[in-house]
């Protein structure tokens, strides 16, 4: 069977800009990770990974280009052993995927349409192409000045002159 993916770059801007995808579904994410990349015009040579995603496109468990993690068990999820129809199927129809760490070009990935495999045409095959990448990535709003408005570090009720009702262990050490 084959999959057709739409990979839609997250950005703020006006124009939308996407790609519509056709790969197998037995294919591999890297096989997917290379066919992105090709049509977006990036060289591929950055960090990426995918994140499972559910319908409100919160991010999952990660599955990474390359293992980085620390213990000699490589306990990294890897692109290049998982196939596509092992993380996205009828039921689990989005993810995510991030390319170039320091850049953080952000895309959501959805599953379109399952179809038959077409005599001719060769796989992975890009279908259609919408809109023109920046030339940089678009900036990621994380709210972060809205979590600290309201934040005040003096203002939890302690009186710090007030040493015998600090409730604290003078024998600590």
């Amino acid at each position: 069977m084959i999959y057709r993916f739409r990979v839609i770059l997250d950005n703020d801007v006006d124009d939308d800009v996407f790609r519509d995808l056709e790969i197998r579904e037995t294919d591999t994410l890297e096989d997917l990770h290379n066919i992105i990349t090709q049509s977006f015009g990036f060289d591929g040579s950055e960090m990426a990974s995918f994140y499972l995603s559910d319908n409100q496109w919160n991010q999952g468990e990660e599955i990474s280009l390359f293992d980085l993690s620390d213990d000699e068990e490589g306990s990294a999820r890897l692109m290049s052993e998982t196939a596509i129809n092992d993380v996205v199927h009828e039921m689990q129809t989005k993810l995510i995927y991030v390319y170039d760490f320091l850049s953080m070009w952000t895309f959501f990935v959805e599953l379109a349409e399952i179809v038959e495999e077409s005599t001719g045409v060769d796989y992975p095959n890009v279908m259609f192409i919408h809109g023109q990448i920046p030339d940089t990535a678009p900036e990621k709003d994380f709210d972060f000045e809205e979590d600290f408005d309201d934040f005040n570090e003096f203002d939890d009720d302690l009186d710090i002159e007030d040493y015998d009702n600090l409730d604290f262990d003078e024998n600590w050490n």
